[in-house]
């Protein structure tokens, strides 16, 4: 069963609904027959490589919303993310742009370490303060999971991997995907937010059943019971003969 996810770096409920999710993950029967692929997403693509300012700043200088009611999300927010384990810092978050990041991720895949990469910058943005876009830290990054540090520096100075995340944050779209976190679950069920750990369970469990029965397309079986039955078109034979 595969299930791709396409978040942010930058979107809190992500880093908040991954925990979910990988809880629900943890208790799940058939976890080893799971494979998990992050796809690229970006909240805000217009925002310049590095904003001067908070994130208070910002959702209210950039998106209009009250100082009040920011203090009062950010709040509620860590309190969510406090639930599952993560230590939300607000005020230490470095306001930048998320594409270089997601680039550097993209390169990580390549060599098996999105699921790394993707932890550490989570972390980094919003427990620890740190600079997504800046490439020195990606290369430290880089060089923590496994990864030549000159190689993460030299892949992005230059625009590889580019296409890679503006595919993903087309193909999004193409799903329906207005937001995220958003998960896509053999590309038959799509889970939209943060869900409970309750709910990604169940969604599991859901497809992995469904994923084991197999949809007839034409025919359904006859009996084989009427011999005057005209059972030429799409004929079948069953345990008990032939229609």
């Amino acid at each position: 069963m595969r299930i791709e996810i396409w978040s942010d770096i930058a979107c809190p409920w992500c880093y908040i609904g991954k925990r979910r999710f990988e809880d629900a993950l943890d208790g799940f029967a058939h976890k080893d027959d799971v494979d998990v692929r992050w796809r690229s997403f970006q909240l805000d693509p217009n925002l310049p490589d590095h904003f001067d300012g908070t994130e208070i700043d910002y959702l209210s200088q950039m998106k209009g919303m009250p100082v009040a009611q920011v203090r009062q999300m950010f709040d509620h927010v860590t309190q969510q993310a406090a639930e599952v384990g993560l230590n939300y810092d607000f005020d230490s978050i470095v306001v930048v742009n998320s594409f270089t990041a997601h680039r550097f991720l993209h390169f990580a895949e390549t060599h098996g370490l999105m699921a790394d990469a993707k932890e550490a910058l989570l972390s980094g943005h919003f427990e620890k303060g740190r600079d997504i876009g800046d490439i020195d830290y990606l290369a430290e990054v880089g060089r923590e999971i496994g990864l030549d540090p000159d190689e993460v520096r030299r892949v992005l100075a230059a625009d590889e991997y580019a296409n890679e995340v503006r595919a993903d944050i087309s193909e999004a779209r193409s799903l329906g995907a207005g937001g995220v976190p958003f998960f896509v679950i053999d590309r038959k069920y799509g889970i939209s937010g943060a869900q409970p750990a309750e709910v990604f369970s169940q969604a599991l469990e859901t497809a992995w059943d469904e994923g084991q029965k197999l949809t007839v397309l034409a025919g359904t079986p006859q009996a084989a019971d009427d011999s005057a039955e005209d059972f030429s078109e799409g004929a079948v034979c069953g345990p008990d003969g032939c229609s």
